[in-house]
Parts: C-alpha cells; sequence; structure tokens
C-alpha cells in the first residue's frame, strides 16, 4: 500500500508536468516565490536520492545538483533532462526498497538525526515520508499548472 501511494504521488508529479514546453515548466508559481515545475521534478530527484541511495542504503553519492541547489534552474537544462534524472532516481529507489523490508532502517545523519530524533529509521518511515514530501509539492505543482495554462484537478 505504502509503495502504490507513493507511486500514485511519482506519477501525479509527471502528469503535472505533460503537455508543456521548456519555457512552461519554467514559470514561476507567484511572487515572491521562485518555485517552478521544472525546480519540483529537480528537487524530486535529489529527494528520492537523498532518501533511498544515502539514507536507507547508506551509500556516499554525490547531490545531483549542486550549484544553487535543487530547485534552481539552469538554462542548459531542461524538461527532459530533468525528467530523465528523476525517473533514473526514482528506478534506483524503487530497486533499493525492493531489497528491503519495511522494518529495515538506514541511518541519518547527525543534522538530521537531531531533527527527527533518533540517528536510524525504517524504509516504513521512509516511504510515510516521501508520500508526505511529494503530496506537499504536488499541491504546489497543481497551483504553478493552473498558473501556466489554466489546467487543474489530475
Amino acid at each position: 500500500m505504502l509503495e502504490s501511494w507513493l507511486d500514485f504521488h511519482r506519477a501525479t508529479l509527471a502528469l503535472k508536468c505533460a503537455g508543456l514546453d521548456d519555457s512552461q515548466v519554467r514559470l514561476a508559481s507567484v511572487e515572491p516565490s521562485a518555485m517552478t515545475l521544472l525546480g519540483l521534478v529537480q528537487h524530486m530527484a535529489e529527494v528520492e536520492r537523498n532518501w533511498f541511495q544515502r539514507v536507507l542504503s547508506c551509500r556516499d553519492v554525490p547531490k545531483l545538483y549542486e550549484e544553487g541547489g535543487s530547485f534552481a534552474l539552469s538554462p542548459g537544462r531542461g524538461l527532459d533532462e530533468a525528467l530523465a534524472v528523476w525517473q533514473a532516481e526514482v528506478a534506483q529507489s524503487r530497486e533499493l526498497a525492493a531489497a528491503c523490508s519495511l522494518d529495515d532502517s538506514g541511518k541519518l545523519s547527525e543534522h538530521d538525526a537531531q531533527m527527527v530524533g533518533d540517528d536510524s529509521i525504517s524504509l516504513r518511515w521512509i516511504f510515510l515520508h516521501m508520500i508526505e514530501e511529494y503530496a506537499r509539492h504536488n499541491g504546489h505543482a497543481d497551483l504553478i499548472r493552473e498558473r501556466v495554462d489554466g489546467v487543474t484537478g489530475s
């Protein structure tokens, strides 16, 4: 059930970007926010990498978007590239999760452990957090998409 809900929210983000051109996915929601659909896709790729590779699997992998952070837009990086990176991260996340039980745990950084209250979290916790993260950002994506071309809903 947790995997299904996470996949539903992943699919929702992709749907919010469907049929838009590069200039449309770069359009910010409302001032002063600089949040864009392209930035959301990049951010969620980084989030996938963090929770499944770094935390769950204890891998030392670099950030995907060093310069300016995951929400920052680069003139040379468009939606097709960002979607491909995100989809590769999702595929990696699915593979790593499939090798674990819901009670298997990963290790948080010292900073994150202070916020959560423990340095170890289960795959179950990661799934729940990812569902929340996608749901929140899909709400942002709804508003951005409505501003871009008036499309609302799923």
